[in-house]
């Protein structure tokens, strides 16, 4: 651990976070470490992004190779790395083709495009609405802004842009409201990351997709936070058995690097033509050779058996101690995206967590979040849940 590194003030750095008193300067696996040489187990895996933990060494190897050959070009030429990228993602989905970007953000950005253009392609200016749900979190440009349902990401930035409409989420009632006539696409997250590690109900997202496809209306799923092994397959949506029109990817596609991903089935695709979208960056030499990297090892490893394995025993032992503290209301999620209800705010737990060397997440003010690396070991995962019976204990404790 280098001891030269200097803690510089942030006064340049606009404050835009809320950011916790730690500085992470080193990686490997599971663990973090700051610039004083502490350990912490990392249960964030920067906000599910790093699943295959930090600093991968298939990921790492391929990137070093890739740093002494070519580093960006631009689109106008053929990236070999992005058509092998976007074959591996093709061939093991339902999709056919692939538009690289930088981030979740810009990936849903490319996704609404995608769904107006659409519309007037195929002959119904009509159709101008995009239906998201309340409690979902879809970025924070103009557009994905305006599409997450979420009251507090919209403070301040009236007057949003138009052509969202938000329904509720696991609602039967409103599954009566998505056809109207103006509806060109459903963007939907499979489980509600941000807005509280919400999980979509089975036989409400069957009914959902049977709508969408009786009426000629896009079903996108959000799969930013959800794809990538996070929840024990490739992709959530292969848990529901159905097969949306368009899906959105980007966190633990490059391993840390910056890759998004839109891909979407041969009738939706032919609607990005020459012209209509771009980017400077997206799909270049490096982030796609990290995402090769990414999906491979995903493929060739049983890493996917293991986040069944392991997340299933983890909210076995998890809904053992709800029974015996009153603290803990609820416990849901998928695979290795896991929340917890608390009847307080998660902000103290996080601090008590921290100080024991474990760091988390919160969804909301009341939610705690557990993104540990899928290839966390089951040694970490006892580890972890001795030192949450001693936070919450503790915590009851100070509230008692």
């Amino acid at each position: 651990m280098s001891n030269t590194v200097i803690n510089q003030p942030a006064h340049s750095v606009m404050h835009t976070y809320q950011r916790f008193p730690l500085t992470i300067v080193k990686g490997k696996g599971s663990y973090v470490w700051n610039e004083k040489g502490d350990k912490f187990l990392d249960y964030t895996s920067g906000i599910a992004t790093c699943n295959l933990g930090h600093v991968p060494e298939k990921v790492h190897q391929k990137l070093s190779n890739q740093l002494n050959q070519l580093w960006h070009c631009s689109n106008l030429y053929e990236i070999p790395s992005q058509n092998e990228l976007a074959a591996l993602l093709t061939n093991n989905s339902c999709y056919d083709k692939v538009f690289f970007c930088n981030s979740g953000a810009e990936a849903n950005e490319a996704a609404i495009k995608l769904a107006k253009k659409y519309a007037k392609d195929n002959s119904h200016p009509e159709r101008t609405e995009i239906v998201t749900f309340h409690q979902s979190f879809h970025g924070r440009t103009g557009s994905t802004m305006a599409a997450t349902g979420q009251e507090k990401i919209h403070q301040g930035f009236s007057p949003l842009t138009s052509g969202f409409r938000y329904l509720t989420y696991n609602d039967e009632a409103s599954l009566e409201q998505v056809d109207n006539g103006t509806t060109t696409a459903v963007l939907l997250e499979l489980i509600q990351g941000e807005g509280g590690v919400n999980k979509a109900e089975q036989a409400w997202v069957e009914k959902l997709s049977v709508i969408c496809k009786e009426a000629d209306i896009l079903l996108m799923v959000d799969e930013v936070q959800t794809g990538i092994g996070r929840t024990g397959t490739l992709f959530a949506y292969e848990q529901y058995g159905i097969e949306p029109d368009v899906m959105t990817l980007a966190k633990g596609l490059g391993s840390g690097f910056p890759i998004g991903a839109l891909l979407a089935k041969e009738k939706a695709a032919t609607t990005f033509q020459p012209g209509t979208h771009g980017s400077t960056f997206g799909g270049n030499p490096l982030s796609t050779t990290a995402g090769i990297a990414t999906i491979e090892t995903l493929l060739d490893e049983e890493i996917l058996n293991q986040v069944k394995s392991n997340s299933n025993w983890l909210m076995d032992q998890l809904e053992a101690l709800m029974l015996k503290h009153e603290m803990i209301q609820d416990i849901r999620g998928l695979g290795f995206l896991i929340g917890m209800e608390l009847t307080v705010e998660a902000a103290s737990l996080i601090e008590a967590f921290r100080e024991k060397g474990v760091l988390v997440l919160s969804a909301g003010m009341n939610v705690l979040r557990f993104l540990p690396p899928l290839t966390t070991t089951k040694q970490e995962l006892e580890n972890f849940l001795q030192l949450f019976k001693e936070v919450i204990t503790e915590a009851e404790g100070i509230t008692s």
